[in-house]
């Protein structure tokens, strides 16, 4: 892979830049993984950003007890009724209660008589809810849910066992609560479609972003609502040093949850049926500690690659069952074969058995055009509800072009369809496909010529 690094957009970007617009998206992706996609390159000197050579020669990259949402409705005037569930996470717009109620600091009861008033959160040995453990949030019109007749809909997410405190502030979660699948689209607790932008982080094991200042940097000045936390797997990843690569993970997801972030934990991946016994037990894990907390979505396998979809299908099942067993209900994505590209195929046999299950789809700009939309375009009339974890202005191998036009393309189909997404990557590699320079620092902020023409080009497109 070469590693030229792309200088800050040129004027000519800059015009497109305008036509593209803060408020576009989109996203899809197409064909055969051509040269390879995110298996990068050996690790420089530094030793930050860069990553070995993959075992594929010119890859891309090397490479939650029961219920978690209690909801209960509530009716302006009334005294609330609703209390944060152990470790439980309220997520819904309104003003959270500043009493405690259940013995730790941080348990809650709603303010009597405030419309549309959320809870905060308790911690361990905070008041249970009243309607009991398990269920999910839903419309404002369901029976159970949370959301108030007056307030401003939403979900709380209330819960047996969860360990992470709510958001400080309102964001994103607290505005839009638990995402659900309905028919072909990723929804909000008021089943509202609500799209997603933000960045991906890159592989885990190869980079130094994975801090509470780079989640505050995305939350303050990118504006995004979701940052994706890619777990390496294999190559000096999670295999190898487990607590090292997962402590990476926790600490972007915990300070996520605290900013009112949405939040993918990705196994990333490429043989993820081959360490399926590692990924249950990780995801078992992940969803007893974060199943209270509704901006938590699981991103189970990346990109399969040389695995067809019966197999894929047979480890989702087997993951999405222990995550479910763990009682978290969190939005689960499951990745497609042919580097999360073959949605179509996925459409014709999807999992069965649980509910609040999405499908990956990843695209490269420069190489992935109208073909792969028109297989995404073909599940979502097959009515499966796609995601966009990923997806790169520039080439599949992570280099090359920064294909402006295409991106616009893309991320109107996105747009026109509901599909959020997450661009790849917020990384100082000497790539084309980073967002940032070599020099850019891991602090932030981020801007002028930190950026390199791909961050420069999508940091608007999320605001």
């Amino acid at each position: 892979m070469q590693t030229t690094l792309r200088s800050p957009v040129t004027s000519s970007a800059l015009v497109l830049l305008g036509l593209l617009g803060a408020g576009a998206t989109g996203c899809a992706t197409e064909g055969t993984q051509t040269s390879g996609s995110e298996i990068p390159t050996a690790p420089s000197s530094a030793g930050v950003g860069a990553t070995p050579a993959p075992a594929v020669a010119g890859s891309r990259a090397a490479a939650s007890g029961s219920g978690g949402t209690t909801p209960i409705a509530t009716t302006a005037g009334t005294a609330g009724t609703r209390t944060a569930g152990v470790g439980g996470v309220a997520a819904v717009g309104g003003a959270p209660s500043s009493s405690g109620a259940g013995g730790a600091a941080g348990s809650s009861l709603p303010v009597a008589g405030a419309a549309g008033s959320l809870p905060v959160a308790g911690a361990a040995g905070g008041a249970l809810a009243a309607a009991g453990t398990g269920g999910f949030a839903g419309a404002s019109s369901a029976a159970g849910s949370d959301a108030s007749t007056s307030g401003s809909g939403g979900s709380s997410s209330a819960g047996a066992g969860g360990s992470v405190s709510p958001p400080s502030g309102p964001g994103p979660v607290g505005q839009h609560g638990a995402l659900h699948v309905k028919g072909n689209r990723v929804v909000d607790a008021a089943g509202q479609p609500f799209q997603l932008r933000g960045m991906s982080l890159f592989w885990s094991q190869w980079t130094n972003f994975y801090a509470a200042r780079t989640v505050d940097q995305l939350a303050d000045d990118w504006h995004a609502t979701l940052v994706r936390a890619a777990l390496g797997i294999e190559t000096d990843g999670f295999l190898e040093s487990p607590a090292a690569n997962e402590a990476k993970i926790v600490a972007v997801v915990d300070r996520a949850i605290e900013r009112g972030l949405y939040v993918i934990i990705d196994w990333h991946d490429h043989h993820a049926q081959d360490h399926q016994a590692a990924a249950i037990e990780f995801f078992t894990r992940m969803a007893t500690k974060y199943r209270s907390a509704p901006g938590v979505i699981f991103e189970i396998y990346n990109e399969p690659m040389d695995v067809g979809w019966p197999a894929v299908k047979a480890y989702a099942q087997a993951v999405i069952a222990a995550i479910r067993g763990a009682g978290a209900n969190n939005l689960v994505i499951v990745g497609t074969p042919n580097w999360s590209q073959d949605v179509d195929v996925a459409a014709q046999t999807p999992v069965t058995g649980f509910s609040d299950v999405a499908y990956t789809l990843h695209f490269y700009a420069a190489t992935h055009k109208q073909p792969l939309r028109d297989k995404a375009k073909a599940a979502l009339d097959a009515g499966l509800a796609l995601f966009v974890t990923e997806w790169g202005t520039c080439e599949a191998n992570g280099n090359g072009t920064v294909d402006q036009a295409e991106t616009k393309t893309w991320l109107d189909f996105l747009a026109n369809n509901g599909i959020s997404w997450a661009n790849w990557a917020l990384n100082d590699k000497a790539e084309a496909c980073s967002a940032l320079t070599p020099s850019a620092g891991t602090t932030g902020p981020w801007s002028g010529s930190a950026l390199t023409a791909s961050g420069a080009l999508v940091k608007p497109l999320i605001k």
